[in-house]
């Protein structure tokens, strides 16, 4: 009896997974749900290299004006160390560490502005 009965358990028990299906797994990160809540981790680094890239074509453009009008070191070192800052945040965000580059370089620009505003001849 016990050798028929594990055989109809095995026999229903194999019936009864075959009746299931399996639902298919839906990816974390969709399309739409990443368009809803935000970026994408690749996306946001992509933003930042672009932006950080756009930065440091006008921080030299910006130092190119400056040192037509007048020729200072001060001058070279503010936006020199603006254009390294914006070299550093697109390796900084190229290796995954988007917001530390955020901040940095809003912070830098904002420090690079203010010395250009107050130090500045």
């Amino acid at each position: 009896m016990s050798a028929s009965s594990d055989q109809d358990t095995t026999a229903a028990e194999a019936s009864d997974e075959a009746s299931t299906p399996e639902e298919p797994e839906e990816p974390e990160e969709s399309e739409e749900n990443a368009s809803v809540d935000g970026l994408t981790p690749k996306q946001a680094r992509r933003l930042r290299v672009a932006v950080a890239s756009v930065l440091l074509v006008a921080m030299a453009v910006v130092l190119v004006v400056r040192l037509a009008s007048r020729t200072s070191v001060l001058v070279v070192g503010v936006y020199g160390l603006a254009m390294i800052l914006c070299g550093v945040v697109i390796e900084l965000s190229r290796n995954g560490r988007t917001r530390l580059a955020t901040w940095l370089l809003v912070g830098g620009l904002a420090a690079a502005l203010a010395f250009d505003w107050l130090i500045l001849p």
